[in-house]
């Protein structure tokens, strides 16, 4: 296994109606702080997808939605590879949606990000 490689291409984002729809019905999920997490185990994936949602009914302003999401983004990007260190490591689809309705500061939300990332590694 090479250096880390802290980036964020565009196979590891989550996209496709199909696949958003199956992570929702027949994926688990968990609350852990601000957000709500869902996921799913899939076999034969490359890597883990992610998707990160933050409700309008809660952030009205698009500017407000956006700079939550690229908090969430980032702390991701820089964290992930507490997912992958492990040899034989499932693969995911997971959705990160925000349910607070503060915009909270970049270190807070890394903070539980890693959290839900931890709680992840346990399940299996």
């Amino acid at each position: 296994m090479g250096p880390l490689r802290y980036t964020f291409p565009k196979a590891e984002k989550l996209t496709g109606k199909k696949k958003i729809e199956e992570l929702f019905k027949r994926g688990s999920s968990f609350y852990l702080n601000s957000f709500q997490v869902r996921y799913l185990l899939i076999e034969g994936e490359e890597c883990t997808q992610v998707l990160i949602s933050v409700p309008k009914r809660n952030f009205k302003k698009a500017v407000e939605r956006n700079l939550l999401k690229r908090k969430i983004r980032e702390a991701y990007r820089i964290n992930k590879h507490s997912l992958h260190l492990k040899a034989g490591v499932p693969k995911y689809r997971i959705a990160f949606i925000y349910l607070s309705k503060d915009i909270l500061s970049f270190k807070e939300i890394q903070a539980q990000l890693i959290g839900c990332l931890k709680r992840l590694e346990t399940i299996e």
